[in-house]
């Protein structure tokens, strides 16, 4: 059981990565990765059932706890995006504001690889036994983003921002964790 649990988090990943790849999407692909995002967790879910139900250490199997911290981290660094995104426009469907602009409504910019870096840090930093380092991250975050956060959009989307970069990024360890 613990090998179907294995390949559940591998199939997380690997459609985490397909969903991250659309990127900033718009219409119909927007769609396709808000699914794949839905799918993502779904295996990840299983994955996690599955890797509690089997009660089994890793060293028996003959698998290195190296596989669970790489593919946890690549399930955090690469399903954050498109989860933030999907959260992003969950939060805005009745803002008819945000609705009537055509462009870009983003008031933060370079939020995709800030993203990428803050869940790199936050999930390193737990599996290096670091848990302060989130303090360090966010702090960083916050310094950074403080001049533009007098705007109230943008206020939101940054506290929305991190906390689902930061949420998938301790989740994706704790599921790392179950393998370990």
């Amino acid at each position: 059981m613990l090998w179907i649990a294995w390949g559940s988090l591998s199939l997380a990943a690997f459609v985490s990565c397909i969903a991250a790849y659309l990127g900033y999407a718009m219409g119909k692909r927007a769609r396709v990765r808000d699914w794949l995002v839905v799918v993502s967790a779904l295996f990840a879910i299983l994955s996690a059932l599955l890797a509690v139900a089997s009660q089994t250490s890793l060293e028996q199997n003959g698998l290195s706890p190296v596989y669970a911290i790489v593919l946890s981290s690549i399930f955090a660094i690469s399903f954050g995006g498109p989860f933030t995104e999907l959260v992003f426009r969950l939060a805005a469907k009745n803002d008819v504001e945000l609705q009537k602009e055509e462009s870009d409504p983003s008031p933060l910019r370079g939020g995709l690889w800030i993203g990428l870096l803050e869940r790199t840090a936050i999930v390193g930093s737990l599996w290096a036994g670091w848990p302060e380092g989130i303090a360090v991250v966010l702090a960083v975050k916050g310094l950074g983003r403080f001049s533009e956060l007098k705007n109230h959009r943008a206020a939101e989307q940054f506290i929305l921002g991190t906390f689902a970069s930061g949420l998938v990024a301790a989740g994706s360890y704790g599921l790392g964790l179950l393998f370990t």
